[in-house]
């Protein structure tokens, strides 16, 4: 492996080349990466009130949720590769920078279509963030240390998942809609002075080039399959416009993968997907971020279009989720379950939990939060489950030297597994809303606002309880179909490398880059 050069601000290093205030660093780290997950979820608990205040309809939503999420995805492999060539220390700085003016932009929005651009902006600073912060602490910390500093990190995506409505439910009960975005102002600014003051700069000055057309085509093509997706309900899934999205859609993404296979520089290395167990992880990993992107859109709307409640509220019903994966990642249940049934056996019962939650939530969450309490703490078991093995699935089938490229991968799936989810089940929820409504409003409150009568609003809602419990059957059925194929795939990976010797660290780069 090339070595990688750094420059270490303050004290002394202590015997052994640790940094002497590594610690205090992660802790900075942790922040900045906390930032950009609390804007994941923060949004959620939010729809309500863009409804009301920017007229925003169903697809501008998803819109808003999706810039970021599309952005990112199309960024972080591009992003990683950048900060290993020029300097992560420079590269997290800037992200920092990035997402705090984004955030500036889309606290002033005044149109949804300049929310929608002010998220994209964000978007490429979270990109930038994401990739960085894992890679400055693999640098800090030695093996000894690594497992711990890394779970510590982890943990925090959890904390994200589960502060984001809470944090954003707490400020749209005391402040306006854009106060959610305001408040990231102040941790930006002292992320970027912490970061400048005491986090060492490292790079690889060999390391590959960013692969920019890469980066461009594979963001051009996943944004037009969304799009497809998330206007289909709206002007029919048969129209030109859906038929032209879907198809420059997957042609660019054809055309992206053509290029990465023959780019000198790519930032996806096609020849991983000859590894079965690298197929499989990639495909429960996908999936789980959908599950967890598409159910969080459509909990919210449950908690506050049909059980009333108000944001600070909801924000408060779907942190058990969030709290159990937590709860289960700290004790360390998932990490035993995985060493004692192996990857696919605890990849599919995780799933299979995750989509049992779901469906528990859509059959008896209705009109009871009692259902959806016990439905939200079986998702957050099964996802302590399953996401742990398979990022570590997707990081097995990766050279170590190419460690940082799977770290991306895996960042890059979540984002858009996440904007996937969001797109086709919020397609199915505003599909079937449509058709049992029978009305034309672009979002649940508009139609409310137009009935004429107590009994047609009665309808309506009784449309929109049913449209969310058929999209979330949706994902739960998505959800174990994908959790079996991806166990299926590792099994059968298995089983053709078990006759052989324990695999080496040569033996996974032969196999995944041959």
């Amino acid at each position: 492996m090339t070595a990688t050069t750094a420059d270490s601000p303050g004290a002394a290093a202590e015997p052994g080349g640790r940094h002497p205030q590594r610690w205090l660093i992660l802790g900075v780290i942790c922040l900045a990466q906390l930032t950009v997950l609390l804007d994941n979820t923060v949004l959620s608990v939010a729809i309500p009130s863009l409804t009301h205040e920017l007229d925003a309809s169903s697809s501008d939503i998803q819109w808003m949720i999706n810039a970021y999420s599309l952005v990112q995805s199309g960024l972080l492999l591009t992003a990683g590769s950048a900060a290993d060539r020029y300097g992560r220390k420079k590269l997290l700085t800037a992200g920092l920078v990035l997402f705090g003016i984004g955030s500036l932009v889309a606290g002033l929005s005044q149109t949804s279509a300049q929310l929608i651009a002010a998220r994209a902006g964000m978007g490429i600073g979270g990109a930038l963030l994401m990739t960085t912060t894992l890679a400055v602490v693999v640098q800090l910390f030695d093996d000894a240390e690594r497992v711990k500093a890394i779970g510590l990190w982890a943990t925090v995506n959890s904390l994200g998942f589960a502060a984001g409505p809470l944090l954003g439910g707490f400020m749209l009960d005391h402040f306006w809609w854009g106060s959610i975005f305001l408040i990231n102002i102040p941790v930006a600014l002292i992320g970027v002075v912490a970061v400048v003051r005491m986090v060492p700069e490292s790079k690889n000055p060999q390391g590959d080039r960013p692969d920019l057309l890469g980066a461009l085509l594979s963001t051009i093509g996943m944004a037009s399959v969304v799009y497809a997706i998330i206007s289909g309900p709206e002007h029919n899934w048969t129209s030109a416009r859906v038929l032209v999205a879907a198809g420059v859609g997957i042609g660019v993404l054809a055309l992206f993968a053509l290029w990465e296979l023959r780019a000198p520089y790519p930032m996806l290395d096609m020849h991983f997907f000859r590894n079965k167990r690298f197929i499989g992880a990639v495909t429960g990993a996908i999936l789980v971020a959908f599950g967890l992107g598409g159910s969080l859109y459509l909990l919210t709307q449950h908690l506050q279009f049909v059980l009333g409640y108000e944001p600070l509220e909801a924000g408060l019903r779907t942190a058990p989720l969030a709290a159990t994966v937590v709860v289960l990642n700290l004790v360390g249940i998932g990490a035993k379950v995985h060493a004692k049934l192996g990857t696919p056996v605890t990849i599919l019962t995780g799933m299979t939990m995750l989509a049992g939650g779901l469906a528990v939530v859509a059959s008896f969450g209705g009109h009871d939060y009692a259902g959806m309490l016990v439905g939200l703490i079986l998702m957050g078991a099964g996802i302590s489950f399953a996401m742990p093995a398979m990022a570590n699935a997707i990081m097995s089938a990766i050279p170590p030297e190419k460690a940082g490229v799977g770290a991306g991968i895996n960042g890059t799936l979540a984002e858009f597994g996440n904007g996937l989810g969001v797109a086709v089940l919020g397609a199915v929820l505003n599909s079937r809303f449509s058709a049992l409504a029978t009305v034309s409003a672009a979002s649940f409150p508009a139609a409310m606002a137009a009935a004429e009568s107590a009994g047609e609003r009665e309808r309506i809602a009784d449309a929109f309880s049913s449209g969310l419990e058929t999209s979330q059957l949706v994902g739960a059925v998505a959800l174990f179909l994908g959790g079996a194929l991806a166990a299926a795939l590792l099994w059968r990976a298995e089983r053709a490398d078990s006759p052989r010797r324990p695999a080496q660290p040569e033996d996974t780069a032969e196999k995944t880059t041959a």
